[in-house]
């Protein structure tokens, strides 16, 4: 049953709108672990940075931290969150192979995208409440 995310960098059209209590009504009736597919944040820092590089990204939305909360709050489990990574790791080989236009060697372009992405994921733990919990 879909609660109104999509994936990708165009999921919504207008303003969030998350059927929490959709997802509270299915937690309860099943008992059972639920994953929110789509729920990157598409952060405009990363969308800004790819398209000042050479992207042509127009119109992207995402999934805002107060969701991100009241949907774990109302029985989500699991939260999809691939599309911010993509996102980071695009904008950092873009700036990179720009501001270095002389470097051909993958892991000096590639490393720092490697990094990004890193703290995104950590980021991400501690926005969802999943830091220190393995």
């Amino acid at each position: 049953m879909a609660v109104g995310t999509s994936h990708g960098a165009y999921k919504f059209k207008g303003a969030v709108k998350i059927d929490f209590d959709r997802i509270a009504t299915i937690k309860k009736s099943l008992g059972i672990p639920l994953v929110l597919h789509g729920a990157s944040s598409v952060d405009p820092e990363s969308v800004a940075t790819i398209n000042q590089y050479g992207g042509k990204m127009k119109d992207t939305k995402g999934l805002d931290a107060e969701s991100y909360g009241k949907a774990i709050k109302n029985g989500i489990n699991k939260v999809n969150i691939d599309t911010d990574l993509r996102l980071k790791w695009a904008a950092v080989v873009r700036k990179t192979l720009h501001d270095k236009p002389e470097e051909f060697d993958p892991r000096n372009i590639l490393g720092p995208a490697r990094t990004a992405v890193k703290e995104i994921i950590k980021e991400k733990m501690r926005l969802l409440q999943s830091a220190g919990k393995a």
